[in-house]
């Protein structure tokens, strides 16, 4: 018999009491092992199982063996890091679009707003006074660690693995100390590569639960991104406008691009969205993938890079690193003769390199587009993307088919649970090295 996810919210406009019961059954139910079917088998009505959100952050704290019973107290950030982390954050910009768009409803219902990093570090916290307080009785004030591994399913470390918006009402928190607790959390983006920056989320007592606050809260973030992204145009223009009588003074190949390798203006040379630099940059000579050998020189926020006429350096071996071991941020990383460089890979991205790792003879694209989809007939989709990973990788890839080149010594660095290999990703291909490498969930899937 199939069984349909409870419609929770749809009963806590009803009933929160009952709700939280019903949650407590379901979790209970997780936790002992006896499947939805248990009931059923004995002539009873069967039990309701998870939401799909809800249930893939229990089997992923299952298999992490955190204790749902504990009463944790995180250990807090301290003053000056949190300082830090806060002049470092691109969230830093965004924190008015958000105290906009959501502190109204944390004044007047009883809830919070926390704002937190990609490492789930709450940066920021306003809001009602009395559930602050109730926030710090419970170890959660400003600098504590929200992720999942530990404190269990809440609203912004789930948001943050699973890169969707999550509500989390009651029982369905994996750690019971929670259980008194409503969140709603949405992760926030990088408009510009899709890096994962943080998440923002409301929280409050369980009777405070609304059904809107989910939308408003994705909503808001959305509207956060897009503020992020209008800042980053505007600082693209004030580079260019310095960079422009320089470049026009050059006879030659230049390109001036931001402290991140977004270019501003180029001169002799076809555009390019992006450059791949190296960590960290700094004047004078260096080798870039797409470019070559070339000099650097300062600008004011940026960099303009002058590709030379010497000859590229002799053919040699080159290390690529494929970072996959941490769930919310995956990197590549080239290491040759002449330099090492690190790039932030978006979801799709990592997705695409995991793949042809994994198959280093070589995947056509509509080999690829069943890996990634499902669907062989999606090639445009796929050499699309393939197209935007060749900006910064194209002197290792090869494509018909496409693949690392032979001259690539690949390492892909995995999570220490399969189930934290890439857990945003619904791409079978990646679905089925999970399960190759023993990611079975615990929870029935229905």
């Amino acid at each position: 018999m199939a069984h349909s996810p409870m419609d929770v919210t749809r009963l806590i406009a009803t009933d929160a009491a009952r709700a939280s019961r019903v949650l407590g059954g379901i979790r209970a139910s997780a936790l002992s092992g006896s499947g939805p079917d248990s009931d059923s088998e004995s002539g009873r009505r069967p039990r309701p199982v998870p939401r799909p959100a809800i249930r893939e952050s229990w089997n992923r704290m299952l298999h992490s063996g955190i204790d749902p019973d504990h009463d944790f107290r995180v250990d807090l950030l301290s003053r000056d890091e949190v300082e830090r982390r806060r002049q470092t954050s691109p969230l830093r910009h965004v924190l008015p679009v958000l105290r906009e768009g959501l502190l109204a409803l944390a004044d007047t219902s009883q809830h919070i707003m926390m704002v937190a990093d990609a490492d789930a570090r709450v940066l920021w916290r306003e809001g009602s006074t009395a559930v602050l307080r109730k926030a710090d009785g419970q170890g959660l004030g400003i600098g504590a660690d929200w992720r999942e591994e530990t404190v269990g399913t809440n609203g912004v470390g789930t948001p943050l693995v699973s890169r969707r918006p999550v509500q989390v009402f009651s029982a369905e928190h994996f750690v019971h100390a929670l259980h008194s607790w409503t969140c709603t959390g949405a992760p926030i983006t990088d408009p510009r590569d899709g890096r994962l920056l943080g998440a923002v989320d409301i929280s409050g007592p369980l009777e405070t639960l609304h059904p809107f606050t989910l939308a408003l809260v994705d909503s808001v973030a959305k509207l956060a991104q897009a503020r992020l992204r209008d800042l980053h145009l505007t600082s693209l223009e004030q580079l260019r406008a310095v960079a422009a009588p320089v470049l026009a003074r050059i006879d030659g190949r230049a390109i001036a691009v931001d402290r991140d390798g977004w270019t501003a203006a180029v001169t002799g040379m076809p555009y390019t969205n992006r450059l791949a630099l190296p960590d960290p940059v700094s004047p004078g000579r260096c080798w870039l993938p797409t470019l070559g050998l070339c000099w650097v020189e300062p600008l004011p926020s940026g960099w303009l890079i002058r590709p030379t006429a010497d000859p590229p350096p002799a053919s040699t071996a080159t290390h690529i690193t494929l970072d996959l071991a941490h769930p919310r941020r995956s990197t590549v990383t080239v290491t040759s003769c002449t330099g090492s460089w690190t790039h932030d890979l978006t979801p799709r991205h990592a997705e695409l390199l995991y793949l042809l790792a994994l198959h280093r003879g070589g995947r056509s694209a509509s080999a690829l587009a069943d890996d990634m989809f499902g669907d062989p007939t999606r090639t445009v989709t796929v050499r699309a993307e393939m197209s935007r990973v060749r900006r910064y990788l194209g002197a290792f890839l090869d494509h018909r088919p496409y693949r690392f080149t032979e001259r690539a010594k690949v390492e892909v660095r995995l999570p220490e649970s399969p189930l934290d290999l890439l857990p945003h990703s619904l791409a079978p291909g990646v679905v089925r090295a999970r399960a190759a490498s023993g990611g079975q969930p615990w929870l029935e899937r229905r």
